[in-house]
């Protein structure tokens, strides 16, 4: 159903479609990972203080503004986001498992909504995040910061003094 192949421009690697995906068809199961202490490059944050490996698929999902795979973290799946063609390159949208990446990045994915910077869901206002699926663990956290902020206001801090972990 997919394959890895190297990027088009000589960086890295990407995972390609083989046969066609219809929209809401889950075509992965997360089985065959490794759950590591520390988040890596390569790694998806599962939870809040929890990341996996996943060598034979996730660390070649590349990132998207406008993705065609939704990688689900309370079901341990991906499926995907619109239809699929055989050839099409699958992405997921970073900010959706990653609330502070340990490798932010510039976004070239060239999509008309392109966000620019990639650095997780906590530099996202929550008007950006509710354009995408983000994860249980994501809007959690979203809401704990959210929480956390409006306390420390009441508390009358400034907002400068608000900056969340």
């Amino acid at each position: 159903m997919m394959q890895v192949k190297a990027a088009i421009d000589g960086k890295g690697k990407q995972l390609i479609a083989t046969m066609p995906i219809s929209e809401g068809e889950t075509f992965y199961k997360m089985s065959s990972y490794k759950t590591i202490a520390k988040p890596t490059y390569t790694s998806i944050q599962i939870s809040y203080d929890s990341s996996i490996e996943d060598y034979a698929c996730l660390a070649n999902l590349n990132h998207s503004c406008d993705p065609n795979v939704i990688v689900d973290t309370t079901r341990m799946e991906l499926k995907a986001a619109r239809d699929i063609q055989p050839g099409d390159e699958l992405s997921f949208f970073y900010p959706s498992t990653e609330w502070d990446m340990t490798s932010p990045f510039i976004c070239l994915c060239g999509a008309s909504n392109c966000l620019r910077l990639i650095a997780g869901a906590k530099y996202l206002s929550l008007d950006v995040m509710s354009r995408y699926f983000i994860n249980r663990h994501i809007g959690a956290m979203a809401l704990e910061c959210l929480t956390h902020r409006e306390a420390l206001k009441s508390k009358g801090l400034k907002h400068r003094e608000l900056h969340y972990r």
